[in-house]
């Protein structure tokens, strides 16, 4: 039976003594061992054969991007990430950002539910991608906002990304009965009319 085709051997043929390096192609990822087995075969003599484990990767989650923006207009942001590890679950931290928790994110190329195995346990071979879409509605306020994405894997690491929503343009309208005035009308003895401020701001009549 053939090696696996991460294991690497140097040299893979000679004559006499000689000192042979094993090594892997490329790091391992998942999070379980693999084996291979290497068969040594010589003429005339009964083939050896030598069990070459590689240990896997441990369990993390990584690569989330440490910030995340928001246009004041609104938008679908995405954060993604790595990992290996059997589930992932996401949560608000801080924040005054109202935005609602999705309830499945992308793993893999699989829909998973939020804080649910993962299907076929994709990360005990190997890392795997994942992503999380949020709606952001449009900011109205004069000033930004922000909330922390967190995602945690099954054996306790986190990871956290701060979203933050640029801030709204100020607004300031007058209006009477819905619509935009420029002037106000008192009749001789003064009696009062009354008019509207609209604005998202601080605001002061002089």
């Amino acid at each position: 039976m053939a090696k696996a085709s991460w294991c690497s051997v140097s040299p893979s043929s000679g004559s006499g003594n000689k000192s042979v390096n094993v090594s892997s192609n490329a790091p391992h990822t998942g999070r379980t061992a693999r084996t291979t087995t290497l068969t040594i075969t010589a003429a005339n003599v009964s083939p050896k054969y030598v069990t070459v484990n590689q240990a896997g990767k441990p369990e993390f989650t990584e690569n989330i991007s440490d910030t995340a923006t928001a246009v004041q207009g609104g938008q679908t942001v995405t954060i993604s990430g790595k990992s290996n590890s059997s589930k992932l679950t996401f949560s608000l931290g801080t924040g005054d950002l109202a935005i609602t928790l999705p309830s499945t994110y992308t793993a893999g190329g699989l829909s998973v539910s939020n804080g649910a195995a993962i299907s076929g346990d994709l990360g005990a071979s190997a890392e795997f991608d994942w992503s999380i879409s949020f709606n952001v509605a449009a900011n109205s306020s004069v000033s930004e906002k922000t909330r922390q994405i967190i995602v945690t894997d099954n054996a306790g690491n986190t990871d956290t990304c701060q979203l933050t929503q640029a801030a709204g343009a100020a607004t300031l309208e007058v209006k009477k009965n819905g619509v935009a005035i420029t002037s106000i009308d008192l009749d001789w003895e003064g009696t009062a009319v009354s008019f509207d401020v609209e604005s998202n701001t601080s605001w002061s009549i002089s």
